[in-house]
């Protein structure tokens, strides 16, 4: 009989003790999903449109906390269902030339925006909502700052690029008008949209905003005899609801960015990539040391 007493009290230390592992690892697993959630998460860059800031192979730290943590139904983005977007308030603001990580606005047709919660890309912060923004012989400008923006020797190597001697890159740009005759050499200028703010509506201002208004009204947008219709109602002018930002690549020649596909609504932004937390290389999986828990500048 007290053989038989001892073999449970061990049975029961055992179980006991697995017991309190698997709580314990249960409790870390959910303060590990909460600080992803809620603080900071990572990302794994797969392509060089970031070179030189990021390569590759890179794993990026992603703050949450400065813009704020982003709450939505993620059954329905997984469904392609509508996703009405809400954010907790953010403890600072994005600023020129953060690099942002964010999900892909235009993942199924240029003509309309739509979440892929499973799509990400990291751009380069270029103008913040209310800006606005020029490109003149490849360089960025924002009107009222003398401020560099994103990737200076990328844009000389834009500002070398001639029509006889594009070297393969797509010259032509948002909004796609054979009319503004914009490219990625001599665009803008750009408003870029701030929340509130009222712009006039004409025929060559609805081919900046045509695709953000119905990505806000969820309406058809339409040009008839010069006059704007959204649904059946004439409108002249229109106030948005969300702020925007223009975003770019560092690798400009291979970067499908803002001058692209046009603006990025800020409900759509994780957060700021600020450090390398680890780097492998893509070619032989070495880790690239010197790359590990490098600030992302």
């Amino acid at each position: 009989m007290e053989y038989k007493d001892l073999i449970r009290k061990k049975i029961g230390r055992i179980a006991d003790r697995l017991l309190t592992v698997l709580f314990s690892i249960c409790i870390l697993i959910i303060v590990f999903i909460s600080f992803q959630v809620t603080t900071f998460t990572t990302f794994h860059i797969p392509s060089d449109s970031m070179y030189p800031a990021l390569q590759a192979g890179d794993n990026v730290l992603v703050n949450k906390w400065i813009m704020g943590v982003r709450i939505f139904n993620i059954w329905d983005a997984l469904e392609d269902k509508e996703v009405k977007i809400h954010r907790l308030p953010g403890v600072g603001k994005i600023k020129r030339n953060d690099v942002l990580v964010f999900n892909f606005p235009y993942p199924a047709k240029k003509d309309s925006l739509a979440m892929d919660v499973m799509l990400y890309y990291v751009k380069r912060c270029i103008a913040l909502p209310g800006d606005t923004l020029e490109i003149r012989n490849g360089f960025y400008r924002i009107r009222g700052t003398g401020e560099e923006l994103g990737n200076m020797a990328a844009q000389r190597r834009i500002s070398a690029l001639t029509e006889n001697d594009s070297r393969g890159v797509v010259m032509e740009s948002f909004p796609w008008s054979k009319r503004l005759g914009w490219t990625i050499k001599e665009f803008g200028p750009l408003p870029v949209p701030a929340k509130g703010q009222v712009v006039s509506l004409d025929s060559i201002s609805i081919l900046f905003y045509q695709h953000i208004i119905r990505y806000e009204q969820k309406k058809e947008l339409s040009l008839r005899d010069k006059l704007i219709y959204l649904g059946d109602s004439l409108i002249r002018e229109y106030r948005f609801k969300e702020n925007y930002y223009f975003v770019s690549g560092d690798n400009m020649e291979n970067s499908r960015d803002s001058r692209y596909w046009g603006l990025l609504p800020e409900s759509y932004i994780v957060g700021k990539a600020t450090r390398i937390w680890k780097s492998k290389d893509p070619a032989d999986g070495h880790i690239r040391w010197d790359r590990v828990f490098k600030k992302i500048e």
